[in-house]
């Protein structure tokens, strides 16, 4: 395969710092791949993939041209996220990036193959499509989105199987949720009363507007939770 036809659609790529789990805090480069079949109400990155949002143009870029960017930036990893990027086979990206010497992190839902090999796998989980078994398996941690006080009790039913002691699960307020009552009190019962791996989270990057001081960085798509327009 030629070097365009594994470029790969970008709707954004920047600098910032990690605002989540484990690494948060530390300076990373995001690649924000188009694209995303899961659809969640609530998503915060709807212009990857909702027809409202998506533009007309869509940048693609090679996995070299990318990882390149990554290293100029002087960030220790590159975070490989969407919408959904396991759609993509990512399998030169992640080879592209690790001979730059570039740490390799992925977000996803889980729902999809991963085609690459990345270092670090934050996998959330939805709802909307049920993560296979062989990506809860690699995961190295796992960020739960609580969007009522029940969410937290339904995951644990669902996949607490997998959490074990060694891997954070992060419990993060969905965003438009993150002053209810009742949900941050859900979270902070839970870190309370079962403790590790439970994990109390927070989007942090958010409250900075971090990522919006690289240019290259794109306005989100409003939250709405409006499922007649698919978000």
């Amino acid at each position: 395969m030629d070097k365009m036809g594994q470029a790969l659609p970008v709707h954004e790529r920047f600098h910032s710092w990690q605002g989540e789990g484990a690494h948060m805090g530390r300076s990373a480069y995001f690649i924000r791949l188009f694209g995303c079949p899961v659809h969640c109400p609530w998503c915060d990155s709807a212009g990857t993939w909702h027809p409202d949002y998506v533009p007309k143009n869509v940048e693609r870029v090679t996995p070299e041209a990318l990882a390149d960017a990554a290293k100029a930036s002087g960030a220790e990893f590159a975070v490989v996220t969407g919408g959904e990027p396991v759609i993509h086979d990512l399998k030169a990206l992640s080879e592209a990036l690790a001979a730059r010497g570039i740490g390799r992190h992925l977000e996803t839902s889980g729902g999809f193959e991963i085609r690459g090999d990345f270092d670090w796998i934050t996998l959330s989980p939805k709802w909307q499509k049920e993560p296979l078994v062989e990506n809860l398996e690699k995961a190295s941690e796992f960020k739960l989105i609580v969007e009522d006080e029940n969410s937290i009790e339904g995951w644990i039913r669902s996949v607490g199987g997998f959490f074990v002691s060694d891997k954070p699960v992060w419990l993060h307020p969905e965003w438009s949720q993150r002053g209810n009552a009742a949900v941050l009190e859900s979270i902070t019962r839970t870190v309370k009363e079962l403790g590790d791996p439970y994990r109390a989270g927070f989007q942090l990057h958010k409250l900075f507007s971090a990522d919006l001081l690289d240019p290259n960085s794109r306005e989100s798509a409003p939250l709405g939770g409006d499922e007649s327009k698919g978000f």
